[in-house]
């Protein structure tokens, strides 16, 4: 692929803002088609929300998006196309949880702590399951209850319908795990669309046949760096993209390495990220209006490196869930294929108000924070790890937060349309405009590609044979 060049014009097809998995899936879609595309990256990597970490003894490790689930059939099949394997998240063993004070076991996702807590997040469960389904995915704000479930937040929706705080502590770390953000920050109907997108609510937070399910060998990053490969010279890196003219018959995109002209544009980045890039003319009130209300979520992904993985010879899945003020999530991150002297590593994740909180701070009190809630569920040895490895996505300038964008009160119903509608020659891609696993790489790449048709037959109509003699 192309480092950024100096000032100068090329020409392409459709340029694509972004190499992220929506930027590279778009890309090679209008390859597919016989158009020429032009990815414009302003990191000096591909991947976007994806990276890989190595660790000291070469094995790698990802520090943001990584897991695929058994529905997600876009990214296995690209990963398969590519040559990239998947291995099973690990979850042999007990599961634990820090609650009211002590260190409980559990198998399952749903942790046995009270009888009437399981019962009502059966209840809850069951109860979202049946009103998400009731949300079309292509246009959510026309569901037969839209402006009813948009006015609410999800956090006032679960103040309704339960009773126990054991229930309601549960389900407000599965939205923190899930969004990165607040019960009370999004739209009760956004939940429900998201929800539906993923196939429910179990396959949004199990592990084992949920969206945690499998990891890649070499890290999810891999597949990005291959889809890459495919492209060459089409990536320019440390582009960033400032602003965007749409002359009506082509449109100039102009970055910090140059301007590029070609006759449409993919914007293949978060809506958040899309709202920092100038347009002329300026984008409609509904666009600009539509991405001030989807704000990013915030992520800390924190790993402990160990010797080895002793939680597994204790019994233990490395799975873990703390209702505290710093890690909620914790799962067993160890890379596979494991060498004998191969490390172990816990994965812990700050997100929303802690991810607020903890972001603030300095990076030793940060990590005494996390190291203490792993020693907490797992013990002294747990407390001494070989190394420390966290990433900060509301830090990232290129991304500015994580997982993905969620809308608040209102978002879908007052501005819905303009997530994905184009303006003029402008199409939007990112994870965040697509209609099936919303928020995960699946989504980024079936968004991509869905936007490259519209850029393809954006093209052929222009050159056809009746435009032409138009």
């Amino acid at each position: 692929m192309a480092s950024a060049p100096g000032s100068g014009t090329r020409n392409a097809d459709v340029a694509v803002v972004g190499a992220g998995f929506s930027g590279l899936a778009a890309a090679l879609e209008l390859e597919a088609a016989g158009l020429e595309p032009l990815v414009l990256e302003a990191r000096e990597r591909v991947g976007g929300r994806v990276l890989n970490h190595e660790l000291a003894d070469g094995s790698v490790v990802e520090v943001g998006g990584q897991w695929v689930g058994p529905t997600q059939r876009a990214l296995l099949g690209l990963a398969a196309e590519l040559g990239v394997r998947t291995y099973p998240t690990h979850v042999h063993g007990d599961n634990l949880i820090v609650y009211r004070g002590g260190v409980r076991r559990y198998r399952g996702t749903i942790p046995r702590i009270n009888p009437a807590v399981l019962i009502e997040v059966e209840r809850m469960r069951r109860k979202l399951d049946r009103l998400c389904r009731r949300v079309p995915l292509e246009a959510p704000w026309t569901a037969p209850e839209a402006e009813r479930w948009d006015r609410i937040t999800f956090a006032e929706w679960m103040r309704r319908n339960s009773v126990t705080p054991g229930a309601r502590m549960l389900i407000t770390l599965a939205i923190r795990s899930v969004f990165g953000t607040e019960p009370e920050d999004v739209s009760f109907l956004h939940v429900l669309f998201y929800l539906h997108s993923a196939g429910g609510f179990d396959s949004l937070v199990d592990t084992a046949g949920g969206a945690q399910d499998a990891r890649f060998e070499g890290g999810s990053q891999l597949v990005a760096i291959r889809m890459a490969e495919r492209l060459g010279d089409r990536i320019m890196l440390n582009a960033p993209v400032r602003r965007i003219a749409d002359a009506g018959d082509g449109v100039t995109v102009h970055t910090d390495a140059g301007d590029f002209e070609a006759r449409s544009v993919i914007v293949a980045v978060s809506p958040t990220l899309a709202a920092r890039i100038d347009y002329d003319p300026a984008l409609p009130a509904r666009r600009d209006q539509m991405t001030q209300r989807m704000p990013q979520g915030a992520i800390i992904k924190c790993m402990a490196i160990y010797q080895e993985p002793f939680w597994r010879t204790e019994g233990l899945s490395g799975s873990g869930l703390a209702d505290g003020a710093s890690v909620n999530a914790i799962f067993d991150n160890t890379p596979e294929p494991r060498t004998d002297d191969g490390p172990g590593v816990l994965l812990g994740f700050l997100d929303g108000r802690a991810a607020r909180l903890w972001g603030s701070r300095p990076l030793d009190e940060r990590r005494g924070a996390v190291i203490d809630v792993f020693a907490r569920l797992f013990g002294p040895r747990a407390a001494e790890p070989i190394d420390y490895v966290e990433r900060s996505w509301a830090e990232e300038r290129w991304s500015r937060g994580c997982y993905s964008g969620a809308f608040g009160p209102s978002g879908w119903t007052d501005f819905g349309p303009a997530l994905r509608e184009p303006v003029g020659r402008i199409h939007w891609a990112g994870t965040e405009t697509a209609t099936v696993w919303n928020g995960y790489i699946d989504g980024a790449i079936t968004a991509g590609r869905r936007a490259a048709g519209e850029a393809a037959a954006l093209e052929r109509a222009a050159t056809s044979p009746a435009s032409a003699t138009s």
